[in-house]
């Protein structure tokens, strides 16, 4: 299970964490993924990154701003998304897959078999 939360409202600029606590199974093993879906848009790959560290896979227009951590400890996965714009504004998912994705396909919605409830982050002009 996966439970995503630390949206809210911000301004243009500013910037919000979010959280991800995994329960059930052991995040070391899995690639973890953030996703985000804008209305009447199509749910898109933010960061993901894989199980062994070796393939991240950034959205070019969050590259520079956003970054993805692990706890393990605390089996808790982060995005902290700096500088945001208001084309940010969607819903949040995070997502998790036991496989050891490769770069071509860590982003693919299908890949990943646990998802979170979605944590809408709205950023104001």
């Amino acid at each position: 299970q996966l439970q995503a939360s630390g949206g809210g409202l911000v301004q243009a600029g500013g910037s919000l964490r979010l959280s991800c606590v995994v329960s059930g199974f052991t995040l070391d093993y899995y690639t973890i993924g953030w996703f985000r879906q804008a209305p009447g848009k199509e749910r898109e790959g933010v960061l993901c990154g894989s199980s062994g560290g070796g393939s991240t896979y950034y959205l070019d227009s969050v590259k520079g701003r956003f970054a993805i951590s692990r706890d393990n400890a605390k089996n808790t996965v982060y995005l902290q998304m700096n500088s945001l714009k208001p084309e940010d504004t969607a819903v949040y998912y995070c997502a998790a897959s036991p496989k050891s994705l490769i770069l071509s396909v860590v982003r693919n919605v299908e890949e990943y078999d646990y998802w979170g409830q979605g944590t809408q982050v709205t950023v104001s002009s």
